[in-house]
């Protein structure tokens, strides 16, 4: 027997084959390195600190706060227009002493919360040292989720409070403590008994259409300047407290493009309404740019807003004194959002504004209701003018409207706010020339139609922000009608091959005044009776639609 028979001879081999034994040779090795890196992946955590979660306390507040941080992705960059969060600037201040948070404080970041089923798991991860676990005081297994960290972020923010705010469209600062105003001047001045960070100065123009400078030229401006401490009050200059009241003020101007009524609503009234509302009359106004016109317009929503009569603060030489002033107006976020409300960023809607209209002003019919259609002949109102844009041919249409069905009102918007609301709440259609006379349809019951006559010109966009939009957040139905040239006077004064009729777009280069001058000011309107009839059709049929309903 050789020396190989006998190495062969052993007791594997009298089990295995030679190959089998080869085979049973690599499994091993495959097995050994599986178990090193086995004990790599588990004792890792152990042989090195962990590089994303990094504990952080707030120095004053004793906050325990877990951060998570990763690389922050660059983003496109937006125009202002696209999204007026992006253009918003505030102070935050804490709302008493004890709150002051310091630079040491963390600040969840959003990366925690990017997706929605990302969950974080920190005392169930047993890969954590126990040095780590305990930072947590983890007695029990816990997780935090997504919606535990918002809340927590959510309660920090809750002991913040912000001060002045500058938006897309608005500035507007909210004050508390003693707060002093002298017109003569236009100066609000703030003792605040607590630190706080940013500008003590604030410039602003308590006007709602920031951005428009022909608006905001109109508007007088005031300083907002904010003092530790009631005592250096005392010493900036400012008279002692001569008038001191026991309701909260608010800030606002009557400037701007007021007494258009487009922009009563957009730029006043609905603003005004959704920051005084709060305060159900239990607050001071103070107007600046005084316009008495205005507040003999609006009468009934100022008394429904404020129990209190309207300061004109301008010429006042005695400081006013209060405990809490709102400085400014709060309007829709976005910048191209006209007569409508953000519910994201408002406790109230447009719903909520129009049920306070029909309560200010009496009105009757909340919505266009079945019962209605079946006992009377649906009502549409024809909006008069008496200069621009005015129907050539009003007779005509109401004769078509009255021979597909309807009930004929026309009148023009010149009779006082209160006895036009009624004519307007009191149809169920309202048509009209593009221009301020289709803001009424506020007053309109709900599932009412509007018809929107577009003239010459490009309108389509201002068409579509100013109405189409606001329209559908008032629960209306909207239907648009684009005249031909014929319809148009300019094509009579001017010829269809002249530029203002053949290329408004090549108008509008030379600028807004100019485009305002020819399409909004020389324009008039004569609607071919053929060609509109199908619009009033579709109107009688969206109201006929409510029998189905």
């Amino acid at each position: 027997m050789t020396e190989k028979d006998l190495l062969y001879d052993t007791i594997l081999a009298r089990s295995f084959s030679k190959n089998e034994q080869k085979k049973l040779g690599y499994g091993a090795f495959v097995a050994s390195l599986l178990f090193v890196f086995t004990l790599c992946t588990v004792f890792k955590p152990y042989l090195s600190p962990l590089p994303i979660v990094e504990l952080q306390v707030s120095v004053d507040a004793g906050l325990r706060m877990l951060r998570i941080t990763e690389p922050q992705k660059p983003q496109a960059i937006r125009s202002s227009n696209d999204a007026a969060s992006e253009d918003s600037e505030e102070l935050i201040v804490p709302t008493k002493q004890d709150d002051v948070i310091t630079p040491s404080t963390v600040i969840i970041t959003q990366s925690l919360v990017g997706s929605d089923n990302q969950k974080l798991s920190v005392c169930n991860d047993t890969s954590l040292p126990k040095n780590h676990l305990d930072s947590f005081n983890c007695t029990t297994n816990t997780t935090i989720s997504k919606e535990q960290v918002i809340s927590d972020q959510n309660k920090l923010e809750g002991t913040m409070k912000p001060i002045c705010n500058k938006l897309a469209r608005t500035d507007f600062c909210e004050l508390s403590g003693d707060v002093r105003i002298h017109g003569k001047s236009a100066t609000v001045f703030a003792a605040i008994t607590f630190a706080f960070s940013g500008n003590s100065t604030w410039q602003m123009r308590p006007y709602a259409r920031k951005g428009d400078k022909a608006a905001m030229n109109r508007v007088r401006e005031w300083t907002v300047k904010l003092e530790q401490n009631a005592d250096q009050l005392e010493n900036a200059s400012l008279s002692r407290c001569v008038r001191n009241h026991s309701v909260p003020a608010m800030l606002f101007s009557l400037g701007g493009y007021s007494m258009n009524n487009f922009h009563d609503f957009t730029d006043i009234v609905i603003p005004l309404y959704t920051t005084a509302r709060r305060f159900n009359g239990e607050v001071q106004f103070l107007v600046t740019n005084k316009n008495p016109r205005w507040a003999e317009k609006f009468k009934e929503l100022l008394r429904k807003l404020s129990n209190y009569e309207v300061i004109y603060i301008d010429e006042e030489d005695e400081a006013h004194c209060f405990s809490s002033v709102v400085v400014g107006l709060t309007r829709h976020r976005e910048y191209y959002k006209e007569l409508t409300i953000d519910p994201s960023n408002s406790e109230y809607s447009m719903s909520d504004f129009r049920s306070f209209l029909r309560d200010a002003y009496s009105l009757r019919n909340a919505a266009v209701t079945t019962r209605q259609m079946r006992r009377r002949r649906p009502r549409i109102l024809i909006l008069a003018r008496g200069r621009s844009r005015a129907f050539v041919n009003a007779g005509e249409i109401a004769r078509a409207a009255r021979l597909i069905g309807f009930k004929v009102v026309v009148a023009e918007a010149n009779t006082g706010l209160a006895d036009f609301s009624q004519t307007v709440n009191s149809c169920d259609v309202m048509l009209g020339v593009h221009g301020a006379g289709l803001t009424n349809m506020v007053f309109l019951p709900e599932n009412a139609v509007v018809v929107q006559i577009l003239p010459i010109g490009g309108f389509e966009w201002l068409a579509k922000t100013d109405f189409e939009d606001p329209s559908k957040g008032m629960n209306l139905r909207y239907l648009e009608y684009k005249i031909a040239p014929e319809e148009s006077t300019l094509m009579h004064k001017y010829g269809r091959d002249h530029e203002i009729v053949r290329d408004p777009s090549a108008v509008a280069k030379h600028g807004w005044e100019m485009f305002k001058s020819v399409y909004l000011v020389q324009q008039n309107v004569s609607v071919d009776i053929n060609r509109f009839k199908p619009v009033l059709v579709k109107a009688l049929e969206l109201l006929q639609s409510q029998l189905s309903v």
